[in-house]
């Protein structure tokens, strides 16, 4: 099979790519390296690496036209700067339209997308969230923009999965909370935490969700989430033990921002019915490879899209 992936030197896109290379398949990966990492995906046998853009749509169809690709993995996106509006919409909105323009223009069998839940808003009507919760991106340009991308995949008439995504994490993670608590304790600064509660999930997991959607597995619409949620400082406790620290700075608790929500729990129950038993790996563990990456690697990133938490951590970085 031929898997053409956006973004795949992120987490998700590198993760996948490593997971179809491993069984045989060629995987074409197309990435600007805006926030994707170049060891994420190293040179093998089956791989091609472009470097390019998705808001580059002549690009997209050239390379459509040369690879022939049976499934598409669009995991390319922008989501490093809060304020940045244009290159959200840019690359979310006017990026998903040329991908999922490119995807019919060349009759590509399948195309797989992934959406942020928090295009259900910060206030969501239910927890969990069902499927058919209202669309209500209106705190984020992130999400305005990631909607907007999913509309035109719907809107192509190619045969389409929708992953709408808890907080995937794991050791090729560049944005929240884990990278930043690494990163400070790394250098023995003081973080902080919110009151937020989140689903984590391992990136390895939804890669090999993915991979069975690459297959032909599922249709439509699916939350990709274990279902239960814990609280941020939970996270912050697993990357301290993990990093073995006996003496460390208790974290600081700010209220939450206004674009930030109390809870995001999707209900995953149509994934499951239609992917099977889904392995979830522990939060702990999930903790333990990242340190263990970025102790040989150094970590990067530290990016949110969340405006408060963005400006927080300028403030706290000159302290």
């Amino acid at each position: 099979m031929k898997v053409f992936i956006t973004g795949g030197s992120g987490q998700v896109g590198s993760t996948a790519a490593d997971m179809f290379l491993e069984r045989g398949d060629t995987v074409m990966s197309l990435d600007n390296f805006a926030t994707g990492r170049r060891d994420n995906l190293l040179d093998k046998d089956g791989l091609t690496q472009v470097e390019g853009s998705i808001t580059d749509g002549k690009l997209l169809d050239q390379l459509f036209s040369e690879f022939k690709p049976d499934v598409v993995v669009h995991t390319a996106a922008s989501y490093k700067d809060p304020e940045d509006w244009e290159t959200d919409a840019f690359v979310n909105a006017v990026g998903g339209a040329n991908v999922a323009k490119s995807c019919k223009t060349h009759k590509v069998g399948r195309l797989i997308y992934f959406q942020t839940a928090l295009c259900y808003g910060t206030k969501p009507l239910q927890q969990p969230i069902q499927l058919d919760h209202p669309i209500n991106p209106v705190n984020s340009s992130y999400a305005i923009s990631k909607t907007a991308g999913e509309h035109y995949v719907q809107f192509s008439g190619v045969d389409w999965v929708t992953f709408r995504l808890a907080n995937v994490i794991g050791p090729r993670n560049v944005s929240g909370p884990l990278p930043i608590f690494y990163g400070r304790l790394a250098e023995g600064k003081k973080c902080f935490v919110t009151p937020a509660r989140r689903d984590f999930c391992f990136a390895g997991d939804l890669a090999k969700v993915v991979v069975q959607a690459a297959d032909g597995k599922g249709n439509g619409t699916y939350h990709f989430s274990s279902g239960k949620d814990v609280a941020i400082k939970e996270l912050y406790d697993a990357v301290v033990k993990a990093m073995k620290l006996n003496d460390y700075p208790e974290p600081e608790v700010k209220p939450l921002g206004p674009d930030d929500a109390p809870s995001i729990l999707l209900d995953p129950s149509r994934t499951f019915a239609d992917f099977g038993d889904v392995t979830f790996t522990p939060l702990e563990e999930i903790a333990r490879l990242s340190v263990e990456r970025w102790e040989k690697e150094g970590v990067v990133g530290g990016y949110t899209h969340l405006k408060e938490a963005r400006a927080d951590i300028k403030t706290a970085s000159k302290a």
